[in-house]
């Protein structure tokens, strides 16, 4: 079978009438997530702590103790039961293309889980651990989960075979990457994550029901089991975490969101969004909406690899640059600094979904608003010591 004829059939599964029981199902999906991973997380905990398997204190790191790793695992166990809940589900079970490609996803996630947790274990060298994250990468494309075609406003491009794995191993090698990174204060990653992978969730099953297609996707069942997971692990993980998801955990995470977008992306022709959506933004939002969601990682990781190679170093050589180290020189506390990250992550991912959903003149107000409480918020300690030094001085 070509890519296109495959590309197309998985098309036809978004034709499909909604039914009523399928918010019940992705809730109890997310529950079911959360309850695992949150459940799991205790067992890994004891189990890290007696075999050793623990963050040392190093000079980049902003954590004062040893704590324990192994919350990635917990993360991957807590995915694999909602994939077995989903695929024995009434409404998500009958679907097959997501239970192949959820198949797929948890594969992959495997592999990429066993490449942490040998990193965390003993450190791996840069290539090995990109020889993983490719090597995961190319088990979800074997299993279907790929981008097929780039839809345009006016037009759909199909792509060839090589063409589309290349981009899709590309993609899911960026954002493990760049959930990799910035996984550097407690409670960052998973919420940055959970915030952004909601903010997927709705706009596709918002957009399904609207639309009249089909509302089980792999893309809404991902988004949804990685809304669980997250919310599972934060408990565990805030400050002061008490385990760290480590890169088996990020990179983990980085993959979910990478297959949900792919998913999305990559799948759903935008032929079949209805004439009543036309417009610039609901045609371009398929390939805006992954790196909106993602918008903060991938600045960081971005500005990573600048600021290193003009340093004249390698983009894998870890330093403390990242928007989170600068947030805590910048004199916001380890939690507040955490929560800017969740409020300008809510602000990208949830105003572009608002261009598409609301009235424009309420979604841009609305954003104006984000972006400018933001701000004020970032900048907060800057002015506060702007202020104590003008009082100073005219003591």
């Amino acid at each position: 079978m070509s890519l296109q004829r495959a590309g197309m059939q998985r098309a036809e599964n978004f034709r499909t009438p909604p039914g009523r029981e399928s918010m019940r199902e992705y809730f109890l999906v997310m529950l079911v997530a959360a309850t695992a991973t949150h459940l799991l997380c205790g067992v890994m905990r004891r189990v890290a702590i007696r075999y050793g398997v623990q963050a040392l204190i190093r000079e980049r790191d902003v954590h004062t103790r040893p704590t324990p790793y192994l919350g990635g695992v917990a993360m991957f166990f807590g995915v694999a039961c909602a994939f077995l809940l989903a695929s024995n589900m009434p409404f998500l079970g009958r679907h097959d293309v997501v239970t192949k490609d959820s198949g797929g996803v948890l594969l992959a996630a495997g592999v990429i889980c066993v490449v942490g947790v040998l990193d965390d274990v003993l450190d791996l060298s840069a290539i090995a651990k990109i020889a993983g994250q490719v090597l995961a990468a190319g088990i979800a494309v074997i299993n279907g989960v790929r981008m097929y075609w780039v839809s345009l406003p006016e037009r759909t491009i199909a792509l060839d075979q090589a063409t589309s794995i290349l981009i899709t191993v590309f993609f899911i090698f960026v954002c493990v990457n760049a959930i990799n990174l910035v996984d550097g204060l407690d409670g960052l990653a998973a919420g940055v994550v959970a915030v952004g992978a909601s903010a997927m969730f709705i706009y596709t099953y918002v957009l399904a029901r609207e639309e009249n297609l089909v509302v089980a996707t792999t893309a809404s069942l991902v988004s949804a089991t990685t809304v669980g997971v997250c919310l599972g692990f934060l408990p565990h993980n805030f400050h002061r975490a008490r385990m760290f998801m480590g890169d088996a955990g990020s990179m983990v995470l980085g993959l979910l969101l990478a297959c949900s977008s792919l998913s999305f992306t990559g799948q759903m022709d935008s032929t079949v969004i209805n004439a009543a959506r036309a417009g610039l933004m609901p045609a371009w939002l398929p390939l805006i909406l992954p790196f909106a969601i993602m918008a903060v990682p991938l600045f960081d990781l971005v500005s990573s690899y600048v600021r290193r190679t003009w340093n004249g170093k390698w983009w894998f050589v870890p330093d403390k640059q990242h928007l989170h180290h600068r947030l805590v020189r910048l004199g916001h506390s380890m939690i507040t600094a955490v929560l800017i990250m969740y409020l300008w992550t809510a602000v990208f991912a949830y105003g572009t979904i608002a261009l598409a959903l609301a009235p424009l003149q309420v979604a841009l107000v609305g954003i104006l608003t984000g972006v400018v409480a933001a701000t004020l918020v970032t900048l907060w300690p800057a002015r506060r010591r702007a202020r104590k030094v003008d009082s100073d001085a005219f003591a």
